[in-house]
């Protein structure tokens, strides 16, 4: 019989067929790591040698792509090493989190004196390309393409067939070894035939044909400066005559929702006045508002030193009486050029945009803007104070309730844009996310009441801004702070041990939210089968049904799918998960009239509410034993207490 090897020389076939002769075996060494190459150039603080200049074309909206050409000198010291790095922008200020769109990158071409140059991408940090230069190569032109997202399932849409949003750091490459802003840019934008631009950027002088070229500015304002272009745009000057100009920038999907009444306008110059009457300063040498009205260009809210990105619903003007859910977002990246660009945590300050971030401060940065957000809106009459007070009372609402305060503590949440980098969460009230915004919100609350009392009311928070976000009146350089410059200046309003008042509240595990703010406001977080109605008209605006406080769900109105699960929330115990849908209520198809119905009914009927529940591709039936009915959250005065909470959201003259 002739036995046949199915894999000659194969070592466990031989020993399977018992093959007396067994080949040696040496002794086979460990690996060893292979090196890691050479580490990228690093920043100096020193000039770089001439002027890069940057051309856009933003005119192909059918395949939502820029096309990008770059020229830039050749410095000294790369032509001598024989290398030139290039680095797209890792680090996009304001979103605390290593977010710059590299997959978008594509086309890229070098060329030298009409000679093409091969580049390597470095293996390592894949926002470096290695460009192989000579001594006597003393210019490149790049050319490259920004393959920007058709739907929002590929990322933020920046072009629509409307508008277009620029941002230069998604269509720039700069050289490594520089500091951001010691290197000149002079950038140029053609646009759509007929289409106007709104920026922060001045231009030279009126626009040959379609394109606009800009002044030369350091990389880092560029950066700072994108655009919102579109075909239906208006300028309305916000300030006071002679004063510095403050401008806001309205682009549209269409031009009957660029429709506004005289008092609508003036409640956005209140909010300029209100402003500068809180902070006693300005930074900057002009404002720019770049406020979208759309529902086709990607949302967004963005800061920048003497711009903000705005995105907001095509009908924030032509439904005005529902739109004040949206209404903070200005004031709260209008606050952002006081707190976070003229004031910066010292580890959110880096050389370059692609030099790590560190947000231990976020609580500050975003924390503080999110409380004067919201308090500027009301000042200015953007919100109503009543529905301050009832997105007030939502916030503490959420955050006291949240489950993620058994472990985790909000300091921790400044690196969630790093954890996450806001993708979506399953659970986010257990996992807790970017926390620094809302308690954030609440600690300052507090701080503020704090200062209040300390002082028998003749101080508040209000000194606190004047004090540390009002110095230099005029500069644009940034002013680095820490947590002891914040420590100080709050000291020098009242003295308190403010260091151990904010370590309690943000770096240690608290079970409930910090609400000792509204108490000493005069006011108490209570529940009632009432509708809050900030909450209902912001989630009727987003087709949602809350009912946070009862079963512990979000509800999409129109399919039944859970958003919002609750962690710990009777509908938790009950097994149900976020993207579960609806489909039965007590044996009667679902409609969000007929669950509201029957969590009234559980009131008084013992019986537990009884779901039909798709998940996937299964079904099941769920049944809650809650019988507590309808909470939504409100604030309730309390009797015979000063009532500084009506002080501070009250507008300053």
């Amino acid at each position: 019989m002739t036995i046949r090897l199915f894999r000659a020389g194969s070592f466990l076939t031989a020993l399977l067929l018992g093959s007396p002769i067994l080949p040696a075996l040496a002794a086979q060494p460990q690996p060893e790591a292979t090196p890691l190459p050479s580490p990228l150039p690093q920043a100096k603080d020193g000039a770089f040698p001439g002027t890069i200049k940057l051309s856009v074309n933003a005119t192909d909206l059918a395949h939502h792509v820029m096309s990008i050409h770059e020229t830039l000198p050749v410095p000294q010291a790369a032509r001598e090493a024989g290398e030139l790095v290039l680095l797209y922008p890792k680090w996009v200020p304001g979103g605390h989190a290593p977010e710059g769109t590299i997959t978008q990158l594509g086309g890229l071409e070098v060329h030298s004196g009409g000679k093409s140059l091969s580049w390597l991408r470095d293996p390592v940090d894949v926002f470096a390309f290695h460009v192989p230069v000579t001594k006597a190569q003393t210019q490149l032109d790049l050319d490259f393409k920004l393959l920007s997202p058709v739907t929002d399932n590929e990322g933020r849409v920046v072009m629509t067939p409307h508008i277009v949003n620029v941002q230069w750091n998604e269509v720039s490459l700069y050289p490594a070894g520089y500091y951001s802003r010691n290197m000149p840019y002079q950038a140029s934008l053609t646009l759509p035939h007929g289409w106007q631009a709104a920026t922060a950027l001045r231009p030279t002088g009126p626009a040959t044909g379609d394109t606009l070229t800009f002044g030369t500015v350091p990389y880092n304002t560029l950066v700072d400066s994108p655009i919102f272009a579109g075909a239906y745009v208006k300028k309305v000057a916000l300030n006071a005559p002679g004063g510095v100009p403050v401008t806001l920038n309205m682009v549209a999907d269409k031009p009957s929702d660029l429709a506004y009444d005289d008092a609508e306008l003036q409640i956005h110059r209140n909010l300029v006045t209100q402003a500068l009457l809180t902070f006693g300063s300005q930074h900057y040498a002009h404002y720019d508002f770049l406020m979208a009205l759309t529902d086709e260009l990607g949302g967004i809210g963005l800061e920048h030193h003497q711009s903000s990105e705005d995105s907001v619903s095509e009908d924030y003007f032509t439904d005005w009486k529902h739109s004040f859910p949206q209404r903070d977002l200005l004031a709260h990246e209008y606050t952002h050029s006081w707190n976070g660009k003229y004031r910066r945590p010292a580890d959110l300050y880096g050389a370059t945009f692609n030099t790590p971030q560190r947000g231990s401060l976020l609580w500050v940065y975003e924390g503080q803007t999110e409380f004067w957000g919201n308090i500027l809106a009301a000042r200015s009459g953007l919100v109503t104070k009543d529905q301050g007070f009832d997105s007030l009372a939502l916030m503490a609402a959420t955050y006291d309730s949240q489950a993620g305060r058994s472990w985790r503590p909000v300091a921790d949440t400044t690196n969630d844009p790093i954890i996450a980098q806001r993708s979506p969460l399953s659970w986010r009230d257990f996992q807790r996310s970017e926390d620094y915004y809302v308690e954030g919100q609440l600690v300052w609350l507090d701080a503020d009441m704090t200062i209040r009392k300390l002082s028998h009311d003749t101080k508040s928070i209000d000194d606190f801004a004047k004090a540390f976000f009002g110095t230099n009146d005029g500069s644009i350089i940034v002013s680095p702070y820490t947590f002891d410059d914040v420590v100080l200046t709050l000291n020098k309003i009242v003295p308190y041990d403010w260091a151990k008042f904010l370590n309690e509240r943000i770096s240690t595990v608290q079970k409930r939210a910090p609400l000792n703010g509204l108490e000493a406001g005069g006011y108490k977080l209570v529940y009632t089968d009432q509708e809050n109605a900030f909450e209902a008209q912001l989630l009727k605006n987003r087709h949602r049904v809350g009912l946070r406080f009862s079963l512990g769900v979000i509800i999409n109105a129109k399919n039944g799918t859970l958003g919002t699960v609750a962690w710990d929330s009777p509908a938790y115990k009950a097994g149900l998960a976020i993207h579960d849908q609806l489909i039965a209520v007590n044996g009667d198809s679902f409609t969000p009239e007929v669950l509201i119905d029957a969590i009234k009914a559980a009131k008084t009927d013992k019986a537990p509410i009884t779901l039909l529940v798709k998940s996937g591709e299964h079904f099941r039936t769920v049944s809650i034993p809650y019988h507590d009915g309808l909470r939504y959250p409100h604030l309730e005065r309390i009797a015979n207490t000063p009532d500084r909470l009506t002080t501070l959201y009250s507008a300053r003259h």
